[in-house]
């Protein structure tokens, strides 16, 4: 049974829109399981370990939940490119771990992405890791791991729901950029839900103007969530038709 630890609401900078501020309602919550995660995300949360969290926002709604039809999802010529040059590498689907390689990577990929978009610095340790990427995992959270031969190129955490997966976290290794692993990760993604005879991709949020995020706006057809439904309330997505950065 899942325990509420903690819960609150914390006003900051806006992570997405540096000229803004932001409020997000917090909630730590242990033993949670699949479907009480499922819940959750599908009224616009997010995980990082055993913390959901949401944008309450008075004055801005420019977080959308964003999710993906994969039963509907049409490759193109481009993604079917980028799948041909990434058929090389070897694909491990496992329950989140760390290691000395994932901190690694991980801090060679912030590092890049602060030099290239301007990301706060992060500190890297063991622990901030392990509480927002393994803790919390639950029976339903796992990590697909990208190797080029031996080496580990890139990670994607992700949560099983009981009508799609939530795309958690990506993070790759800067010298593989030309591959585009963030959209290759999410094309395996679509055809892993497939398999498991789940309709949906969960993106998280999308956020007109955050270049960072301006890759979710192609994939179609996409959903967006009207409003911020509380727990248990009715919700409803609707077809996005034009989503652009």
């Amino acid at each position: 049974m899942n325990r509420i630890i903690k819960e609150c609401t914390v006003d900051d900078r806006c992570a997405y829109l540096f000229d803004r501020s932001q409020r997000m309602h917090y909630k730590v919550i242990e033993n949670c399981s699949q479907s009480e995660c499922s819940e959750l995300i599908e009224r616009g949360w997010r995980r990082f370990g055993l913390m959901f969290f949401r944008p309450v926002c008075a004055h801005c709604s420019e977080c959308e939940s964003l999710k993906i039809d994969a039963n509907a999802f049409l490759y193109n010529k481009s993604s079917r490119r980028i799948i041909k040059k990434a058929e090389g590498f070897r694909v491990v689907v496992r329950q989140p771990t760390l290691t000395a390689e994932h901190l690694d990577l991980f801090k060679r990929y912030h590092d890049y992405m602060q030099e290239l978009r301007g990301w706060e610095p992060q500190k890297v340790t063991a622990q901030n890791y392990y509480t927002s990427f393994v803790q919390g995992h639950g029976l339903f959270g796992q990590e697909v791991l990208y190797f080029d031969g031996n080496k580990l190129v890139g990670v994607d955490l992700i949560d099983i729901l009981d009508e799609g997966i939530s795309s958690v976290y990506f993070y790759y290794d800067p010298s593989y950029r030309s591959y585009a692993l963030g959209k290759y990760s999410i094309y395996h993604q679509i055809e892993y839900a497939k398999s498991l005879d789940l309709r949906w991709i969960y993106l998280g949020y999308y956020v007109k103007g955050c270049q960072s995020l301006a890759y979710k706006s192609q994939y179609r057809p996409s959903f967006m969530l009207k409003g911020r439904p509380n727990e248990h309330e009715p919700h409803q997505w609707f077809l996005a038709d034009h989503l652009t950065l």
